[in-house]
This record gives structure tokens, C-alpha cells and sequence, in this order.
């Protein structure tokens, strides 16, 4: 019983140092995308053509913050139960590490994603598709916004979907040993999230890259359908609404 209080008050504190850490670095993220957001940092969003690696490089940071902030809350409690799983080690070193590089491979999976999204955003400007506000035309909105509708009601999505909410499952049948293992598994749970939520992000184009507005939504979204009871029947019905609501953009007036 003496070993049992300290054990719980451990748990307790690293849980906390857990959930203040991700709380942190999104306030951070969100602090910088809304200094973007009100032209504080203007020149981090590029309104002009003419690329440079400064331009690609601030771009691509835009990217990368952007997904923390909206990924990385959502990610939490598979963050958090991987670190319970590692409690048992005596060493403070052996339990904060691979708990560190098990957020880290979830975070790179995003970063190649943000690589990807910038890349996506550098051709869709150099042809002239983008508006100022960093926008694909309606009629490309509208259809991107029917494709994500009807991938919400994949299956390939489900079985995704499924992963990121069960991380006691995901990590009973993933579990790989060491520091190696760790970002493994990290990397592997960002596939399996990037499988799920790769086209709602590319919604970002059809309504404005910095919306923070839609970002807002987004995120709110992916953390209903990752972390809420109903979330497999949000990701369904979520997928009804943006499909209809690309078809009513496709329509002519």
C-alpha cells in the first residue's frame, strides 16, 4: 500500500506534465496562425508568384503549425496511454523518451504531410488557381468538397478512424520495444491518422488556407470524430453534409 500512493502520485504528475505540454505547444500554434491570420506575419504567407526558398521555407512552417494545432489534441490520449504503458520502468530517462519520440513519429507523419500541402500549394499558385485569400475556385472547391464527403463514408476511412480511437487496441497489437519501437508506433499511428483526416485537411484549399475560421471547424471535427463516443456516425454524417454541400457548389446557379 506504501508503494501504491507514490506510483498513483506519479502517474498523476506525468499525466499532468503531459496535458500541459500539449496544451502549450497548441496555444502556441494557434498564437502564431492567428498573428498569420491578422496580417501580423505577412510575410510568412507568400501573395506572389514568385516563389523563393525564404517563401517555400515560411510556407512550409505555416503548414507544420497549422497541423500541430490541429492535430495534436486529438492525439493526446494515445500520447498520454502510451506513456501510462511505460510507467513501469524505474528510470525517469527510459519513460519520458520513448514517450517523446512516439509524439515525434506521430508529429513527422504531419511534416510530410505540410511538405506535400506546400508542394500542392507552390503548382496550384505558379497556374493561377489560387485567389488572394489562398482559395481554389468554386467549381474545384466543390468537387474536393464531394470527394471528402464521399471518403467519410469509405471504409478505408472507418478502419482508419478506428485506430485513432482505440489506443489501448492500437498499441496492444503495434507494441514494439525501445526507442526505435517508440517512434515506430508514433510514425504508424500518424499513417493511420493521416488516413483518416488527409482530405478534410485538403478542404483547407476550397475554402482559403488561412481560414482560421474553417481551421477552427476542422479541428473541431477531427477531435469529435477521434475522441467523442458518436465519433464514427459524426464522421458519417459530417461526410452527408460535405458531399451535399459540394454538389450545391457544382450546381450552376
Amino acid at each position: 500500500m506504501a508503494e501504491t500512493a507514490p506510483s498513483r502520485h506519479l502517474q498523476l504528475r506525468e499525466r499532468c506534465i503531459i496535458l500541459l505540454a500539449v496544451t502549450g505547444i497548441t496555444i502556441l500554434s494557434w498564437l502564431y496562425l492567428l498573428q498569420l491570420g491578422q496580417g501580423g506575419a505577412g510575410a510568412a504567407m507568400p501573395m506572389t508568384r514568385h516563389w523563393t526558398a525564404s517563401t517555400a521555407s515560411l510556407t512550409l512552417l505555416m503548414w507544420v503549425v497549422m497541423m500541430v494545432g490541429m492535430m495534436l489534441p486529438s492525439a493526446t490520449p494515445m500520447i498520454s496511454t502510451y506513456a501510462a504503458l511505460q510507467r513501469r520502468k524505474t528510470d525517469a530517462m527510459q519513460r519520458l523518451v520513448p514517450t517523446l519520440l512516439f509524439a515525434f513519429g506521430y508529429l513527422l507523419v504531419w511534416t510530410a504531410f505540410s511538405v506535400l500541402a506546400t508542394a500542392l500549394q507552390w503548382a496550384l499558385d505558379r497556374m493561377m488557381l489560387l485567389s488572394p485569400g489562398l482559395a481554389i475556385g468554386a467549381r474545384f472547391g466543390g468537387l474536393l468538397f464531394l470527394l471528402a464527403g464521399m471518403y467519410q463514408l469509405t471504409p478505408f476511412k472507418e478502419a482508419c478512424l478506428h485506430h485513432c480511437r482505440s489506443p489501448f487496441a492500437f498499441l496492444f497489437n503495434q507494441w514494439r520495444d525501445g526507442w526505435s519501437g517508440a517512434l515506430k508506433m508514433g510514425i504508424e499511428h500518424g499513417a493511420y491518422c493521416l488516413g483518416c483526416c488527409w482530405l478534410l485537411m485538403a478542404l483547407l484549399f476550397a475554402v482559403g488556407v488561412m481560414n482560421l475560421l474553417w481551421v477552427a471547424a476542422l479541428t473541431l471535427v477531427v477531435f469529435c470524430e477521434k475522441l467523442l463516443r458518436p465519433g464514427a456516425w459524426i464522421a458519417r454524417i459530417g461526410g452527408g453534409a460535405m458531399a451535399g454541400y459540394g454538389v450545391w457548389l457544382l450546381v450552376p446557379a
